[in-house]
Order: C-alpha cells, then structure tokens, then sequence
C-alpha cells in the first residue's frame, strides 16, 4: 500500500478493522472522539453495533503491533495526523488526495477487495474478511474460543466458529507430528 494519503487511510483501516474484529459499520461509524490511546495501544468504543441494539456500547483493546509496518495503532496515528483527529475516522479521498465525509459500509467492502486484489491475495473478500480473518489468524495461533468470542463481540460459539477459516488442511492437522 503506498504512503499517500489514500494509502495511509486504507492501511489504517485494514490492520484497525482486522486487529478489532470490527464490522464494516462499526468502521463506518467511528468519529475520533471513540478513540483513545493508552501506553498499551488504542481503546475503540463502540457506541453501536450489530450485537448492541440497545447503544450500550462495548470498548474493544487494540495492542501495538510487533512489527512498525503492520502495527495497527502505528497506522492509525499516521492516518489520524493527516486527516485530523476530529470527526469521523475512515473519510472518503477525492481524485486530488482532498478529504471528505466518512466512508460508507459499501465503500470500506470496495476498499477490502481492492487492497487484498492489489497485494496478489487470492480469494472472494469483502465486507466479513477483516471479522473472519482475525477469528482464524486467532484460532491458528492458539487463543482460546472464549477470548476470540470475547474480542470479536460474538454471542454465540456457534457464530463465532463460522468466522474461523480453515484457509489450509495442514494447519491444526490431528495426523501431523504423531511420530509416524
């Protein structure tokens, strides 16, 4: 992803959205104002969301990332001090690189099929990848069910184990390393 400003929104975007598990109206519908930096990384509070109709909001902890590139908070820094830290977060860019008014569901799904086409990623992406991915990278490394339910906001285990991907047979493979 390149370093101008439509570059530095999307990647902001992307490791945000993934590292919290968020929906694609929950990336919508963030105004600086939900935000807040700890020493350990970023507080998101989610005034609304799909599982919260009642506004009681939730708070999802996004750490800082091992990796400077790939750091969500980093990112999101980075994008926060070009554009602003007031008003919504995820804004639309025009043609010549002027910010605008906060992107939409739709537009955050194009943005996701874009970026992973552009980086050669294979596979049908769209508006749950960020939310299946987490749930999969998650479960791959080990977390527990109870934490990765806990972060994505899921209610049910049932609806939390559709999230986890497979993405590869060898991963978690019962047969691997019993000495045969």
């Amino acid at each position: 992803i390149p370093r101008d400003v439509r570059g530095l929104r999307d990647r902001a975007l992307l490791l945000i959205g993934w590292a919290a598990a968020l929906r694609r109206s929950e990336l919508a519908a963030l105004v600086a104002s939900d935000l807040r930096f700890e020493p350990e990384g970023l507080i998101i509070a989610l005034r609304r969301s799909k599982t919260d109709q009642e506004a009681a909001g939730e708070a999802v902890a996004v750490p800082f990332g091992t990796q400077a590139e790939t750091c969500p908070v980093r990112a999101l820094r980075a994008w926060l001090a070009v554009a602003g830290d007031n008003g919504p977060v995820f804004c639309r860019i025009d043609r010549h690189g002027n910010i605008g008014s906060n992107l939409t569901a739709t537009a955050i799904a194009s943005i996701i099929r874009l970026r992973t086409a552009a980086a050669g990623i294979l596979g049908d992406f769209a508006g749950h990848s960020l939310r299946a991915g987490f749930a999969t990278t998650a479960a791959h490394a080990g977390r527990s069910e109870t934490s990765i339910m806990r972060h994505g906001r899921w209610k049910s285990a049932q609806v939390a184990r559709r999230y986890i991907r497979h993405g590869s047979r060898w991963l978690d493979n019962p047969a691997a390393n019993l000495g045969l």
